[in-house]
């Protein structure tokens, strides 16, 4: 083949491989430019009627009527979240299947479960809510204060009971890292939800709990059944503004068991439809009928996107990493 022969064809390829990528990117932005044209599903990993199926419809019914299509909420209760999220990284990425993503167990089931997904498999979107946890005591407890509770465990160790959520959820996880971290061992009790860790603290078999604000722990708060020792944010929260952090009590490092509810979509989905539902989630938080319905104290006092929840569970994968492989190992 001659010199000019040669040329000829790779100009060619150049220009048909030009010609490509411009027709790829023109039906991206056609794709984009036309989303959503159809019904959006809404894959929620509890079952109908607990919170944060409420939560999901709230934030469902507002992209409804805003992008203009049916939001389809699915409740795919079981196995972790295992069960939605295989669903969801099993779906095309075009933007009609959409996902809560509970942080931090959405990332640390894969750390501690073998599961066909890991945190690289979906494209996060945006925060709904935001739940810290809380270490309370019954109202008759001998502890009135975090530091007291805190002494008494460093002085006894291991003899204290901490009910958590679950055996692998991120409070079970913190109080791991107490112990490894900071030197002070409890016994984790894990009970399955909320209703059995209330009558566990209510009947005395266990000394304190480390759970999700919940509006249902609130509700113990104000009835006088339940005291509040300390929170997980690294700043105190409006709602308890006499409850100290775990940070100010000497505990820096555990600010992680502050739960993220958000919205996901699988891998690959183009850029312009992540935009565009963050950018009506944003919208959405600024919505008085659907803060009213989240309840107003969960919404975060600043928009958490696509770029930011990420970088959260990044942060939650790297510190919870060494924890989850001493669990997996045992």
């Amino acid at each position: 083949m001659t010199y000019r022969a040669a040329a000829r064809l790779l100009t060619l390829v150049v220009a048909a491989a030009l010609t490509a990528s411009c027709a790829g990117r023109n039906a991206s932005s056609e794709e984009t430019a036309e989303y959503p044209s159809r019904e959006i599903t809404l894959i929620v990993p509890y079952t109908a009627g607990g919170p944060t199926d409420l939560a999901s419809r709230a934030m469902g019914g507002y992209l409804e009527r805003t992008l203009g299509q049916p939001v389809i909420v699915q409740n795919l209760p079981g196995a972790a979240g295992s069960v939605a999220m295989n669903e969801l990284v099993a779906s095309d990425p075009d933007g009609y299947t959409v996902k809560l993503i509970a942080a931090p167990s959405t990332v640390v089931t894969p750390l501690i479960q073998d599961v066909a997904y890991g945190p690289e498999d979906f494209q996060t979107v945006g925060v709904i809510t935001e739940v810290p946890s809380v270490l309370a005591v019954g109202a008759d407890s001998e502890f009135a204060t975090g530091r007291a509770f805190f002494d008494s465990a460093r002085q006894r160790p291991g003899q204290l009971t901490v009910g958590t959520p679950g055996a692998t959820t991120s409070q079970a996880i913190e109080l791991r890292r107490l112990a490894t971290e900071y030197g002070i061992e409890v016994t984790v009790v894990p009970f399955n939800g909320n209703a059995e860790l209330t009558q566990a603290l209510l009947g005395g078999n266990v000394d304190a709990l480390l759970v999700n604000v919940s509006q249902d722990i609130r509700g113990q708060f104000d009835a006088g059944e339940f005291r509040p020792l300390a929170i997980s944010p690294a700043e105190r929260v409006d709602y308890l503004p006499d409850t100290p952090t775990l940070s100010e009590l000497g505990f820096p490092g555990l600010t992680y068991s502050t739960s993220l509810f958000g919205l996901g979509v699988p891998v690959g989905t183009p850029p312009g439809i992540v935009t565009k539902l963050e950018e009506a989630m944003w919208a959405g938080l600024d919505d008085p009928e659907v803060r009213r319905q989240l309840d107003e104290a969960y919404v975060p006092d600043e928009f958490i996107g696509a770029t930011e929840f990420r970088s959260r569970l990044d942060d939650i994968v790297r510190v919870y990493g060494p924890v989850a492989e001493a669990l997996r190992g045992r």
